[in-house]
């Protein structure tokens, strides 16, 4: 009678082999400082905006959802809008300026690239306070601006830039123009340049190879420099207070005096949780702009 043979159970490789143990290492580290550094204040933060402020200051850990119903009055309302507008039109601004720069800078001979986004970075090189501070020195009534339109002759008498949103918009554009022009220079200097050339030999105008190639394939850089100008806007606090001497006050103001001047972190952090969330609406869109142009076949 002939035996039978049984298949044999194949070895089972160490479950957590040393090359895995190696990458779990690697991770660890990162992972656990952005768990530390910015998932616990985030939680943290929601937390607190359920709790009620102390009767002098602090934290009464008794839940209550009335900072959530305070958020919701008009007067925040308005300045929530009033953010809103701001900081829109300073990302509007930013990628009217920036786009041209990007192109510029993309499409200049590679030698030169490197130095145009040089000069596009060098003011990060420079404290934000001293920036912000240079502005004001640039817009007052003896100012820089003033004195050149004093000499020309277009104006009698000084004009009021500065303590208005006028310099609020021009002092947030300024800080945050180089985070519109990096990303649509990496989208700009991904583009197929075989796409523009046969639109070029089909007899396509510059206009319209533009607006219908070049702009949609960069929308996903667009979208990306739109956000960190919008969101890096609505949480600026200097600048308002600054710039528009504290006669605008947005969101960032708002939240900064709930924490340090108010002492109603509750609150606060209620309003924290409020912007947070628009935020990741903000993100959430960018990243369905992104995969509804992947789809399209529009971006690589």
């Amino acid at each position: 009678m002939s035996s039978i043979a049984l298949p044999t159970a194949e070895p089972r490789l160490p479950r957590w082999s040393p090359a895995a143990r190696t990458r779990a290492g690697l991770l660890a580290l990162p992972l656990g400082w952005i768990a530390l550094f910015l998932v616990l204040p985030c939680a943290l933060v929601v937390v607190l905006s359920f709790f009620e402020r102390g009767t002098y200051g602090g934290i009464d850990y008794i839940f209550t959802l009335e900072n959530y119903s305070r958020a919701a009055d008009s007067l925040y309302l308005g300045i929530l809008l009033t953010s809103l507008k701001i900081a829109g039109l300073a990302t509007l601004i930013a990628f009217v300026l920036g786009y041209p720069m990007a192109y510029l800078i993309a499409t200049a001979p590679l030698r030169w690239q490197k130095i145009l986004l040089l000069l596009a970075v060098l003011p990060f090189w420079t404290n934000y306070l001293i920036r912000t501070y240079a502005w004001i020195v640039i817009l007052n009534r003896q100012g820089l601006i003033n004195g050149l339109l004093s000499w020309l002759g277009l104006t009698s008498e000084p004009v009021d830039l500065l303590y208005n949103e006028f310099a609020i918009l021009v002092g947030l554009v300024y800080a945050y123009l180089p985070f519109m022009i990096l990303p649509l220079y990496a989208a700009i200097s991904r583009l197929p340049s075989d796409l523009i050339e046969a639109s070029t030999d089909l007899g396509a105008p510059g206009f319209t190879s533009f607006r219908r190639i070049t702009l949609p394939l960069t929308v996903p850089g667009a979208a990306a420099g739109a956000i960190f100008v919008f969101v890096y806007s609505m949480g600026n606090f200097i600048t308002p207070d600054l710039l528009g001497g504290g006669r605008t006050v947005m969101v960032g103001n708002l939240i900064y005096d709930q924490f340090l001047n108010a002492r109603d972190w509750p609150f606060g952090a209620a309003l924290s949780f409020i912007l947070m969330g628009v935020m990741m609406a903000l993100l959430s869109l960018q990243a369905y702009l992104v995969n509804r142009a992947r789809r399209m076949g529009t971006y690589d």
